[in-house]
Formats: structure tokens, C-alpha cells, sequence
């Protein structure tokens, strides 16, 4: 099995902040109104007892992505290390992958009458920096993993996530540590 870059998402320790959603923003010079990365509140009561979790998502560099598949213009290229780039020079704007993700991560550009996603920093990684969203965590709470090498322990999914048998994303999960009430 070769490499297949994506993220790892701690939940023990994402406070929140959106340190990540905007570096994301200010490195990838994002219009206003336009997200790759959003923190989520997750349901208060998804682990069985009310507690505050939020979870820090982006792109999931699917397996199979949706997105790709669903382009007409081939905007969209898959790595030989697992990561899904949106090639912006080729996209019309059609929203064909924006109706396909089943994660709703691609985001269309108004102005630019364009789609636009997450491409997990590569360029940064290939001259071997993180991501922006990863460097800005305070807590540590993402890093990029290669899915290929990390073993089993980790959750691919969360409550209220599509279906990963969909896509196969290349995310994974720290699950929240409940602290129960004596």
C-alpha cells in the first residue's frame, strides 16, 4: 500500500478556537464567505452525556472521491500520495462536485464563479512544512498522517458524519475522553 496523506483530528484537544480555519483562510487567500476549514459543535449528547466537543474539518482527501468523479472537466487530480487537488484553471463552475461530496466540503466561489477545497497544503508539504491549519493549532489538536501507516485505534468517523463506506475518507479520529459525573 502506497502513502495516503490526511488528517488526524484529536478531539481530547480542539478548544474550539478556529486558529485553524483561519490560517487556512489567510494562507490559501479565501474570499469572505468562503470556508475549507469550519469547526463544528459536535451534538451535545452524541457520547452519551451532555459535554461540549468541537471538531476542526476540512477535506477528507477521500479514497474515492465523489468530487472527482463527478467533474466533467477533470478539475480534480488525486495524488500518488492520497491527496485530492482542485485544479481552479480547469473548473467552469457547473457545482457538479459540490452536489457529490457527500461531506459538502467543496465551497463555490461567487465571485470567482469557480469551486474551490482544501488540497491539504501540498505545497507547503512538499518543500516539508504542515499544513497551515496544522501549524496555527495551539493545542495540536491536527496533524497530517499517512492513513497507510498508523494501524487501527482511530475512528474514521463521528456522529452525525456520512457514511465513510461512501468514499473512504482519509481523516481519522481521537475520540472525545467523557469525564463521568460521580
Amino acid at each position: 500500500m502506497g502513502t495516503k496523506m490526511g488528517f488526524m483530528v484529536d478531539s481530547n484537544r480542539c478548544i474550539g478556537c478556529h486558529s485553524c480555519s483561519m490560517a487556512c483562510k489567510n494562507y490559501n487567500q479565501l474570499n469572505p464567505d468562503i470556508v475549507w476549514r469550519t469547526v463544528y459543535d459536535i451534538k451535545e449528547d452524541a457520547y452519551g452525556q451532555p459535554t461540549r466537543i468541537t471538531m476542526s474539518l476540512a477535506c477528507n482527501h477521500c479514497e474515492e472521491p465523489a468530487c472527482k468523479e463527478a467533474c466533467p472537466t477533470n478539475a480534480y487530480e488525486k495524488r500518488a500520495d492520497g491527496i485530492v487537488i482542485h485544479h481552479e484553471e480547469r473548473c467552469i463552475g457547473c457545482e457538479m462536485c459540490v452536489y457529490a461530496c457527500p461531506y459538502n466540503v467543496p465551497q463555490f466561489d461567487k465571485e470567482k464563479k469557480k469551486v474551490g477545497k482544501c488540497h491539504l497544503c501540498y505545497e507547503r508539504l512538499d518543500e516539508g512544512l504542515s499544513p497551515a491549519c496544522v501549524s496555527s493549532c495551539p493545542t495540536q489538536a491536527i496533524y497530517q498522517i499517512d492513513v497507510s501507516t498508523i494501524g487501527d485505534g482511530f475512528e474514521n468517523s463521528l456522529p452525525g458524519f456520512p457514511d465513510p463506506k461512501i468514499t473512504k475518507p482519509s481523516v481519522r479520529f481521537i475520540k472525545p475522553s467523557i469525564v463521568k459525573k460521580l
